[in-house]
Formats: C-alpha cells, structure tokens, sequence
C-alpha cells in the first residue's frame, strides 16, 4: 500500500510562487512526476525526451523551489 500526504492550500500557495520561477519545461516536468502520478521514464517517453533530460529538468526544478531531489 501506498501512502498519500495530502496537500494543504497553504503548501499550494508556498508552491505556486515557486513554480513561477521554472522554466515551461521545468514546470511541466515538475508537475507531471513531482506532483502528479506519472514516472520519470514514463514522461520521458511522452515528451520524447531522455531520462536524464527529465532526471536534469526535475533537478533544476527542486533546486529552484527547494524541493526534494528524490
């Protein structure tokens, strides 16, 4: 079983100041694997990007808005 922490307006809020600061690829990344259900290979291959693509927006992306680099 899987847990789920469920986000609470105020992290939306921390979030989304954050997430102007991405670039279009960055966010969409983000949001896709950090924020959404789908995996990092997964959304490398509908973007038709590489994994490390990906694995390097998603760096940048926690590096920018401090998140986590898991």
């Amino acid at each position: 079983m899987v847990a789920v922490t469920q986000t609470s307006l105020g992290d939306f809020e921390s979030l989304q100041g954050g997430l102007d600061e991405l670039t279009n690829a960055e966010r969409e990344a983000y949001l896709a694997v950090r924020q959404g259900n789908t995996g990092v290979r997964e959304y490398a291959r509908k973007t038709d990007r590489s994994y490390g693509t990906v694995g390097n927006l998603l760096a940048r992306a926690d590096a920018k808005i401090g998140g986590d680099s898991t």
